[in-house]
């Protein structure tokens, strides 16, 4: 450990490495509240090193799930704290690879905070085993949905676990750079802009139907343009051409495809957080676009694939059949509805908003007060006491 006064030694272990940019803007937002409270040194576990440096203000970044154990321990026994999370990454084939950190933690006796992440599904036993040995030993434990709180108890954990949200509601937009110009020309000014949200088949979504959410999502992007003279713009979130392939697999099933629109450059979350902005309604499937609506005050419909999407619909009092369970007709009504009512639901959606934004800085609060408790690194004195105060619960 640190002499006082020094910098405390921060892992940040996630499913991070520029796949999706869900996790980069969990990442960014983890980032800026460490940087406005600590002296630190991060370094993030990721799947490239050279995007995460790239994209982040941190000092190192460790491809760790390549190293052998031993050297992955080396590398977990020079921290003072291990954040694992945000996001959903506590899921069936998935989960034991991102716990293997935290038992390297655990064994050599640095504190792990469990970062606001989502859990599920969990079928498998093994699994479930694994996540409540390791979450049970985590000095602090949160989730940011309430799914995910329920699944813990049901797999037996006995650690107190609190309900935060997750660290991209404290997400800001960013300028748009120079050379978007000719993608944004491509946008018809004149017409109301509606952005649709797809998302590809895997193991954090087994049952998806893309036939079925294809026909959905190519009804839903014809109503629109139909219904409310617009142009659809669909926005990718990941960048290994899944999000792209699959957005234009619907707009290859809309009747007006003309219309519509995929972006394609490579944007930060902060610039998608802008380019969202300047929508005026949003259909879609993945959390971090709907958390980027949310934050923007655009009135949107979710197609829930998952818990972690769920969970963020019923917190806002938002009506949101499953997707499994939703027919084209259902759809439209849905959005018909939710388009009348819109500045109503912009109101909502204002107060929902502040809500969940202070309960995500909770998740911080309770690191820094790990921090004081403990002394780790030296920092029993914060450094941006401002900052921090900011930090604290809501």
């Amino acid at each position: 450990m640190e002499g006082p006064g020094e910098r405390l030694r921060i892992g940040v272990s996630g499913s991070y490495g520029g796949l999706n940019m869900g996790d980069e803007a969990i990442l960014h937002a983890i980032v800026a509240q460490v940087r406005a409270s600590l002296r630190a040194e991060l370094t993030v576990y990721t799947r490239d090193s050279a995007d995460t440096l790239r994209r982040h203000r941190v000092e190192r970044a460790v491809v760790i799930r390549d190293l052998p154990r031993d050297d992955a321990r080396r590398e977990i026994a020079r921290l003072d704290l291990l954040i694992l999370g945000g996001g959903g990454i506590l899921f069936d084939g998935e989960a034991e690879r991102f716990l293997r950190e935290v038992q390297l933690a655990h064994e050599l006796g640095v504190p792990v905070v469990v970062y606001a992440v989502s859990v599920g599904p969990l079928a498998g036993q093994a699994n479930r085993e694994a996540v409540r040995e390791a979450l049970d030993r985590a000095a602090v434990l949160t989730v940011r949905d309430r799914q995910s709180k329920r699944l813990l108890e049901e797999v037996g954990v006995r650690a107190e676990v609190e309900l935060t949200a997750d660290p991209a509601l404290l997400l800001e937009p960013e300028a748009l750079p120079d050379d978007t110009a000719a993608e944004l020309q491509a946008l018809d000014r004149e017409r109301c802009l509606v952005a649709f949200s797809v998302r590809e088949p895997g193991p954090a979504a087994p049952d998806l139907d893309v036939d079925h959410y294809h026909a959905l999502l190519a009804n839903a992007a014809d109503f629109v343009a139909d219904r409310l003279d617009a142009q659809v713009v669909f926005v990718p979130m990941e960048r290994h051409n899944e999000d792209l392939q699959h957005s234009h697999g619907v707009v290859a099933r809309m009747r007006l495809a003309e219309r519509a629109h995929v972006l394609k450059r490579d944007y930060t979350p902060g610039q998608l957080l802008t380019l969202v902005g300047r929508t005026g309604f949003a259909v879609g499937m993945r959390l971090h676009f709907l958390i980027f609506a949310l934050l923007q005050g655009v009135p949107f419909v979710a197609l829930p694939y998952a818990s972690k999407v769920r969970g963020l619909v019923e917190e806002l009092q938002l009506p949101a059949p499953p997707l499994e369970q939703t027919s084209v007709g259902r759809l439209l009504a849905t959005i018909d509805r939710t388009w009348d009512h819109r500045e109503a639901l912009r109101a909502r959606l204002g107060a929902g908003r502040e809500e969940l934004r202070a309960r995500a800085r909770r998740t911080h609060a309770r690191l820094l007060e790990l921090v004081r408790r403990r002394g780790l690194g030296g920092q029993t004195d914060l450094l941006a006491e401002p900052d921090a105060a900011r930090l604290q619960p809501g």
